[in-house]
């Protein structure tokens, strides 16, 4: 990032300013869904902003549904459209579909949880934020077996 002459300076966080420039980097298209985003490392350098302020930024993303993170793989670009949601080729995982009437009530989801409704939100959105990156984790593995089938096709096609 370049200087910006100081009377025009903004007066947002840096993290801001980051996240922003990497919404714009995924929204036009610099950086595909289903891509790997770059190392925090070499996001620091980039913005040249410590760790916990490039997380901040990351963490800004990942809550708007522009990015997800795989434990121990990294973070990864979600599809979206417009508004940020799953792009409509999305297909659901077929064990979703199999077991979808299954689904517990809230009765069952909330067995062994705090009374109080403000723990209870909190725990239920808790699940929901889990239950979301896990969706997304699993979309991308999908649309990666998706890419690897095609590949095959293209190679089998070959003469």
């Amino acid at each position: 990032m370049s200087p910006v002459p100081e009377s025009k300076q903004d007066r947002r966080p840096p993290y801001q300013h980051a996240a922003d420039e990497l919404r714009r980097d995924i929204l036009q298209g610099r950086i595909k869904p289903g891509e790997q985003m770059p190392a925090i490392r070499e996001l620091q350098e980039r913005f040249g902003v410590a760790n916990m302020t490039m997380r901040s930024a990351l963490n800004v993303l990942r809550d708007e549904g522009l990015i997800y993170t795989i434990h121990g793989r990294g973070s990864f670009v979600a599809d979206h459209d417009a508004g940020g949601e799953f792009s409509a080729n999305y297909t659901a995982p077929a064990w979703y579909l199999a077991n979808k009437n299954e689904v517990p009530d809230r009765a069952e989801l909330m067995e062994g949880r705090p009374d109080d409704a403000e723990a209870a939100g909190a725990t239920l959105a808790e699940l929901l934020t889990a239950l979301r990156d896990e969706i997304r984790a699993l979309s991308a593995d999908h649309q990666e077996l998706r890419r690897e089938v095609e590949e095959l096709k293209a190679q089998r096609s070959k003469p």
